[in-house]
């Protein structure tokens, strides 16, 4: 959505995925592919993810993927005759090692077992990550 490749931000928004995509290992994928792309190899500061604040299941997804809450726009705009709130969450570029260690090892084949069911969860494994970068 909004690029402001001065200032190195990006939004990611208008994410629509179809019911066979949507909790999946490969949903997760290609939200990594896309931090990847913007904070690994185009250099991206900052990666911004603003939702609707009644929007529960995206607001939901940016915490799993260790988004960080930033902040409630109150009435930001009005949509379809009704005002809406925003809630921001953003990645910068220095929570990003951290996260890409974390999404690298969930992604991992061996972090599913042979009926595809995760045997760690990505949000411990971002605590994992994030902990050792305090406490190296």
């Amino acid at each position: 959505m909004r690029i402001n490749a001065q200032q190195g931000v990006i939004e990611i928004g208008h994410v629509t995925y179809s019911p066979q995509l949507k909790r999946t290992r490969l949903a997760t994928e290609a939200v990594s592919l896309l931090l990847h792309y913007t904070l690994g190899e185009l250099g991206y500061r900052r990666v911004e993810w603003k939702c609707n604040s009644l929007n529960h299941p995206s607001r939901a997804v940016a915490l799993r993927l260790g988004f960080t809450y930033e902040g409630l726009f109150r009435q930001a705009m009005v949509v379809r005759g009704h005002s809406r709130d925003t809630t921001w969450y953003s990645i910068i570029d220095s929570d990003y090692p951290a996260l890409q260690a974390a999404y690298q090892q969930w992604l991992a084949p061996e972090n599913f077992d042979m009926a595809g069911q995760q045997r760690q969860k990505i949000g411990e494994l971002i605590e994992k990550q994030r902990a050792a970068v305090v406490n190296p």
